[in-house]
């Protein structure tokens, strides 16, 4: 641990005795608590609260979306009421005719069975019988022999009779609802032990809206389309049966009495009931354990696997609009016959102003007939996404396991080896979780395992910490006498501290001096000036540190200051840059102070002014120094390239000089180039450039054009145009003004270089480089 080092050097000092600490309590008192801990995450396990829940579906919602369900084939068709159809043939509700004759139109092409979603619990409004009553300016006659013609129910009756077609029906709570006596058979069938114990597995609603009778009996099946979301709005689960009636009658055990009375009040999902019809199979049986609950169910061949609430895990593709066809293409006669043939046909509707629009764990908004879609299709093809009865058991014992070893093995092995175990736990738990899921479709939730071993082992660290937090209370009582109370801290926390090295980082270096302080220091006796020097560093540090960036250290009137360490900064070359730019505004208001001050004392004031450089690249950070003493600190190329920069920054005539690494991290701020420049000590020669403003300067029309001409101005000057460039150096004084940039030093330089190149030419084979001969 990091503090056997500490514990070894305080053996080393004289006089210094420790505590053996009691190690068979400390770790009996751990696991003591580890225990406790284990035992209250099992009961939370055990209760399942709906938090736990949602975590648990969140889990598996995630898993849908990095692997949602492949589309190999479409057996499944959605007849689309969509808006399209709906201008087509008028708003919603339809003609009875009109659905009639689309439903003739699908039967035709010989589909394998049509199942709506869609409920008609009101007769037709438009039939002609309804229509005599209520239309005006009718003959006696007339009236009657409208009244004789066939409803438009009738005509929907005849041709849903005529093929596999399950109309839809809803639940909704009602009081008082009572199945009609006439009302046809259920199709639910239940092959198990002890049935009476079925209905506290099936999910229950007091009353359900049906189609009309006549419509209602002709159809081979019926079944519930509206699917029951979780309570975060979402479909995971739709049950294939729900018990639809009168609160059953139940005995002191709560044992339903008289199963056989209720067992007609179950009703097929709409999907159930589709498989059943187009299979031809008399009834769809539920496979029941008086213990286990609801093992599945068996419609023809389809084995159908469910909860133990008789819900199927819907298991989605991504919305896949091949599937769809439009109404309006069944009516007019121009849908494809192979993608009605041989397949299931849902009729819906897409239509938003209908409000069919459900949450699925893939999509926000979600036609409420593409879940139908995605159920048949799952089951047909074989990708039923399945919850094991025992999961919750497995999951249980798993975390019981996992808890215990965490318990007996964290208090013996170090801090790394912890995390590591508690990182293989939790990598094997989420692995397993995953190949369960990847390869056999079965949904095993590794969240809650994972949260109570994390649980787990922060109670132990913080056990172990307070054991060491001991241990630390005795390092800083000890050297407290000898060391600075930082210094203490730091070896508290980890005496590996105490040794020479450091590590290569990307970083960004600052060096800012005052310019003529040897002037300005004559005004001064020692206490003056160190006051003086202490007014100018304060505000520029708290620049610094508003920015993330580190004092390296100060000399005399210089600082030198880094970002990007001890602590990541990826945004090192900005921060650096908008804290140059926020200590020239720091320095006005220094001045201003200053010059009130020499007012004041009736003394010339001189204002100061300061050259700042920038450079980032890569160098070399971390304790330097000798055995005696070291501070936190850079060298390398990149921080004397800074320092040259710095000093640069006289001879240009400007306030901040960065390097070109330093701009191609922040191309977005305001900054000018200056020159390819050889600096002291340097052989290759370096592009630099004078930092103006941030990105908000950089995209003001004055500074673009100043870059402009700028920019033109150097071209000119490197190709040796000299009347090009003195043309074009003009311009760049004025578009300065405009910008409200002061660079008349760098603009007065060129203006000199150009005259004495025009006095002795550089020759042919320059390269416009200039050469520093100081620093």
């Amino acid at each position: 641990m990091a503090t056997g080092r500490g514990i070894a050097l305080l053996k080393s000092v004289k006089g210094v005795r420790l505590r053996r600490p009691n190690w068979r309590k400390m770790f009996g008192g751990a696991r003591l608590l580890g225990l406790g801990v284990l035992a209250v995450v099992l009961v939370v396990r055990a209760l399942n609260p709906a938090p736990i829940q949602m975590l648990q579906l969140k889990t598996f919602d995630l898993y849908q979306q990095l692997k949602p369900r492949q589309i190999e084939n479409r057996p499944v068709t959605i007849i689309d009421i969509d808006e399209r159809s709906l201008q087509a043939f008028g708003q919603w509700p339809w003609d009875r005719r009109l659905i009639a004759d689309l439903t003739a139109r699908l039967l035709g092409l010989q589909p394998a069975g049509i199942g709506f979603d869609i409920v008609f619990p009101e007769p037709d409004r438009m039939s002609p019988s309804l229509i005599a009553k209520t239309l005006p300016g009718l003959s006696d006659d007339e009236r009657a022999r409208m009244a004789a013609m066939p409803s438009n129910d009738e005509a929907l009756a005849q041709v849903v009779a005529q093929g596999p077609v399950v109309l839809g029906q809803s639940t909704r709570h009602m009081d008082g609802y009572v199945l009609p006596e006439d009302a046809p058979r259920s199709s639910v069938a239940v092959r198990g032990r002890e049935n009476a114990k079925i209905f506290k597995y099936i999910t229950a609603s007091s009353g359900m809206v049906r189609n009309i009778p006549v419509i209602d009996k002709a159809a081979p099946g019926r079944g519930i389309f509206n699917p029951n979301p979780e309570f975060d709005g979402v479909v995971r689960r739709v049950p294939m049966v729900m018990y639809v009636g009168p609160d059953p009658e139940r005995g002191p055990d709560g044992i339903v009495v008289d199963e056989a009375r209720y067992l007609q009040y179950l009703q097929p999902a709409l999907t159930a009931e589709m498989l059943r019809v187009a299979t031809g199979s008399r009834s769809m049986l539920v496979q029941f354990d008086p213990v286990l609950g609801i093992r599945g169910f068996v419609v023809g061949r389809n084995q159908i696997q469910t909860d133990q609430m008789s819900r199927v895990w819907v298991y989605y593709a991504r919305h896949d609009t091949a599937k769809y066809v439009s109404a309006a293409d069944v009516l007019n006669g121009t849908v494809p016959p192979e993608q009605i043939a041989g397949k299931l046909l849902l009729i819906g509707t897409s239509a938003v102003g209908l409000l069919d629009i459900r949450t699925s764990p893939l999509d926000a908004v979600l036609p409420g007939v593409e879940v139908h879609a995605n159920i048949l299709e799952n089951i047909l093809t074989g990708t039923q996404l399945s919850r094991a009865a025992d999961a919750d058991n497995a999951e249980f014992l798993l975390t019981a396991a996992a808890g215990l070893l965490m318990i007996i093995l964290v208090p013996l092995i170090g801090a790394r080896l912890a995390l590591g175990l508690l990182v293989v736990l939790i990598g094997s738990g989420a692995a397993a979780s995953w190949w369960y899921f990847d390869t056999q479709l079965m949904l095993y939730d590794p969240v809650y395992p994972a949260l109570g071993i994390l649980i787990l082992y922060m109670t132990l660290t913080y056990a172990n910490y307070a054991r060491e937090e001991a241990q630390r209370r005795q390092v800083r009582d000890a050297f407290s006498r000898y060391m600075s109370p930082a210094l203490v801290e730091r070896l508290a926390a980890d005496p590996t501290q105490l040794k020479l090295g450091g590590e290569i980082r990307d970083m960004t270096l600052l060096f800012c001096d005052v310019r003529g302080f040897t002037t300005i220091s004559e005004q001064f006796d020692a206490q003056g000036l160190t006051r003086l020097i202490n007014r100018f560093l304060t505000p520029m540090t708290n620049v610094i540190l508003d920015r993330k960036g580190t004092i390296d250290k100060y000399m005399g009137d210089c600082i030198m200051a880094f970002w990007n360490a001890p602590l990541d900064d990826d945004k090192h070359a900005a921060n650096a840059c908008r804290s140059a730019l926020a200590m020239i505004d720091a320095l006005k208001e220094v001045n201003v102070s200053l010059e009130i001050e020499a007012r004041e004392e009736g003394r010339k004031h001189i204002p100061l002014a300061v050259g700042i450089g920038l450079n980032s690249g890569d160098v070399c950070v971390g304790n330097m120094g000798s055995d005696q003493r070291f501070d936190y600190s850079v060298l390398g190329d990149n921080v004397n390239l800074a320092s040259r920069l710095e000093g640069q920054s006289k001879t240009y005539g400007v306030v901040i000089v960065i390097g070109e690494n330093t701009l191609s991290e922040v191309p977005e701020f305001a900054a000018l180039e200056l020159d390819l420049i050889k600096v002291k000590g340097k052989t290759l020669p370096v592009r630099i450039f004078t930092l103006v403003g941030d990105e908000t300067v950089a995209t003001t029309a004055p500074f673009l054009a100043l870059k402009e001409e700028h920019d033109a101005m150097l071209a000119a000057y490197r190709l040796q145009d000299w009347d090009e460039a003195e043309r074009l150096l003009a311009d760049c004084r004025h578009h300065m003004t405009n910008a409200g940039c002061d660079l008349h030093g760098i603009y007065d330089l060129y203006a000199d270089r150009i005259a004495a190149y025009r006095a002795e030419s550089p020759g042919r084979e320059w390269d416009g480089v200039f050469t520093a001969l100081s620093k």
